[in-house]
């Protein structure tokens, strides 16, 4: 599997699903995923998609996804985490910012992951990472913000209540703020230079954040807990493990972590 594989997999999705991608989409759930969330029939639609491309690849791999769980093509072979639909409850309302986000990996932890690609399946805009080769967008290599400013802090607030307090200080400090609601496609555009740093106070799981994880280190940013420690040997699974911080260059990391800290 490479990355022209899974380009091939994200014109599949665009084609299906992004020539409607101006209408909300049905938001009665039809069950929860594996990974706990209720599941739309947009998320079983771009998962059937993507697991059929898999399957015809003919490779060993195991897969972990949002809604399936866990499953196995043939035996051994890399690992693929899949979050057929970044920003569920955006797609369903007819807010425009959602996507499609896979990663590759070469063994059980973050820092195995290898290959990455997140599709915005609403411009049809791709972006994608090879551990080593660089992070592009569209075919043209990008990079992280090299400025020391917090121009814009993108969250992720899976309880308001609870998670905006825990981060009130970095959002007091920056210029913007922005809650878009896909952390795929923030940490994409993040990788992209037009975030400046994101964070997520409440614990992510693997396939939420394993494409962006990549995309970022390939542009240039660093990516790490809100305490700032290494995620590189977490386990990848289905399970929320991590609060995420990411950031364009290392010192706004740590002026982040001050402000979050101090």
């Amino acid at each position: 599997m490479d990355i022209d594989s899974l380009r091939k997999i994200g014109k599949e999705l665009f084609s299906e699903i992004g020539e409607i991608r101006l209408k909300p989409f049905a938001s009665a759930s039809i069950g929860k995923g594996a990974g706990g969330d209720h599941t739309y029939p947009i998320d079983k639609q771009a998962e059937d998609i993507i697991i059929g491309a898999l399957e015809n690849l003919h490779e060993p791999l195991d897969i972990i996804s949002e809604e399936a769980g866990t499953s196995r093509i043939m035996t051994g072979g890399k690992r693929v985490l899949i979050d057929p639909i970044d920003g569920s409850k955006n797609a369903i309302n007819g807010v425009p910012f959602y996507c499609s986000s896979i990663a590759v990996a070469d063994g059980d932890t973050v820092g195995s992951i290898s290959a990455a690609y997140i599709i915005n399946l609403l411009s049809g805009d791709e972006f994608w990472a090879e551990r080593g080769g660089g992070a592009f967008f569209n075919g043209e290599k990008i990079s992280t913000q090299q400025e020391d400013l917090l121009y814009l802090v993108a969250y992720e607030a899976q309880s308001p209540a609870r998670d905006i307090p825990r981060i009130m200080n970095l959002l007091a400090g920056a210029r913007r703020t922005r809650c878009l609601g896909a952390t795929a496609l923030d940490l994409a555009y993040l990788a992209y230079g037009a975030i400046s740093v994101f964070v997520s106070p409440s614990p992510s799981r693997s396939f939420d954040f394993a494409g962006g994880w990549l995309m970022v280190a390939e542009a240039g940013g660093i990516f790490t807990d809100v305490e700032g420690n290494s995620i590189a040997d977490l386990a990848l699974g289905l399970d929320r493990s991590v609060p995420l911080l990411a950031s364009g260059n290392k010192a706004m990391h740590e002026r982040a972590l001050k402000l979050l800290h101090g």
